[in-house]
């Protein structure tokens, strides 16, 4: 007797963000959307503009999460000094930084992602011969638990399939040693974590038994 769980098509739809320009200044991303998994690591990268004929002894970035279009600060480097009191506690200790500014590049690691990580990131850059912005998403997907078999006490046999923190909602099947889906199986329940914004799944079926045990 197993469970298998089936996570179900999802396909994530990824836009272009278009980069604000102002004047000749431009900030892109590297990719305008990230997929990473709960306790993992991403690193979201910028680019930006360069003037080899004016090159610039000043940079500043300040990078923003946006949910729900307010904004939490991740951090804040003027003239490479992070300012520590413009991060908002959410990031305290996940968030590494390098910048190059000969090559007009940003980049931020973020560790030990969180499911409330997700959402979008917005860092403004600014040089001596410029500023401007630009916009990436990060999707953290909960961190997926094995499924779990047990049989629930009492008659007649009735086993249980449970799998925690799943997402997106998986489909579940309650297989019979023959790999057969087992009939009659309950519909699954699910119970929502909005802290790490994940599913929680329950499967019963009820099973025939011989006397040699599960059939």
């Amino acid at each position: 007797m197993s469970c298998r769980m089936l996570p179900l098509l999802f396909i994530p739809l990824l836009f272009i963000l278009p980069s604000c320009v102002c004047g000749p200044f431009v900030v892109n991303v590297a990719q305008s959307s990230y997929q990473a998994e709960e306790n993992h690591s991403v690193t979201l990268e910028w680019t930006f503009t360069t003037n080899p004929k004016r090159p610039s002894y000043s940079l500043g970035f300040h990078c923003v999460l946006l949910v729900d279009d307010r904004p939490i600060n991740l951090l804040y480097v003027q003239d490479g000094v992070q300012n520590p009191e413009l991060q908002d506690e959410h990031f305290a200790g996940r968030v590494q930084w390098d910048q190059d500014l000969l090559r007009g590049r940003v980049r931020l690691h973020v560790s030990r992602l969180r499911t409330s990580d997700s959402g979008r990131y917005l860092c403004d850059v600014s040089t001596s011969y410029g500023m401007n912005s630009g916009k990436c998403r990060l999707d953290v997907s909960g961190a997926v638990s094995e499924p779990r078999l047990s049989v629930v006490p009492g008659v007649p046999v009735t086993v249980q399939c449970d799998a925690g923190c799943w997402s997106p909602l998986p489909a579940v099947t309650i297989e019979d040693a023959r790999g057969n889906a087992v009939a009659g199986a309950q519909e699954s329940k699910h119970v929502e974590d909005s802290v790490r914004r994940c599913v929680n799944v329950t499967r019963r079926a009820t099973v025939k038994t011989d006397r040699f045990g599960y059939s």
